[in-house]
């Protein structure tokens, strides 16, 4: 018997029974529904803490990523303009570095003075090294607090989190995530 006459048979079957005043449920009754129900509810406070977690722990690598792509830029700034960091108007390294200066030195085209320009030409030829700051992506700014020559790098400021996402030194071209606190692994952001 081939599945066609199965099909076949059963349909008779169903249309007998209706005829003989006899009834055939093929609908789920309200138990079956609160069964299946509460497995979903189970299910999903399972699944949700694992996919909230992920993201988090993607945004900690998201902020890695940031941090060594920005050292490596402040790395090929210093190299191409003759050992001196971004920051520094002029590229006059005992001047008083502003985040302004390095936003612009970073995100235009310069000389190898430190002179900035959004376009090239043959003489601002080096650059631009960033398209934009990022945000800090544990914070969400991307405003950088730059850090004057002979002061010490500060530790991250709870009470500055919410208007800078970095802190940079150009004296020693330090820069770390402006974020309190460890990351999974029991490693501070701060030393990422």
């Amino acid at each position: 018997m081939n599945l066609w006459q199965k099909n076949r048979r059963v349909r008779l079957k169903r249309a007998d029974a209706r005829s003989n005043g006899t009834r055939t449920s093929s609908a789920f009754t309200l138990v079956e529904i609160l069964i299946v129900v509460v497995i979903l509810g189970i299910l999903a406070t399972i699944v949700i803490p694992q996919f909230s977690n992920a993201s988090h722990e993607a945004r900690e690598n998201t902020l890695k990523d940031d941090l060594r792509y920005l050292r490596i830029q402040l790395q090929v700034y210093k190299a191409q303009h003759q050992d001196k960091a971004p920051g520094y108007a002029g590229g006059i390294t005992t001047s008083t570095p502003t985040e302004a200066v390095f936003v612009d030195q970073m995100t235009h085209f310069s000389t190898q003075d430190g002179a900035t320009n959004a376009s090239a030409t043959t003489t601002y030829k080096f650059g631009p090294y960033i398209s934009r700051v990022p945000e800090n992506p544990l914070n969400g700014h991307s405003a950088i607090k730059i850090i004057a020559n002979g002061t010490p790098l500060p530790a991250p400021d709870p009470a500055e989190a919410d208007t800078y996402g970095w802190i940079y030194k150009p004296q020693t071209q330090e820069l770390i995530a402006n974020i309190t606190g460890n990351d999974n692994a029991g490693t501070p952001y701060a030393k990422y």
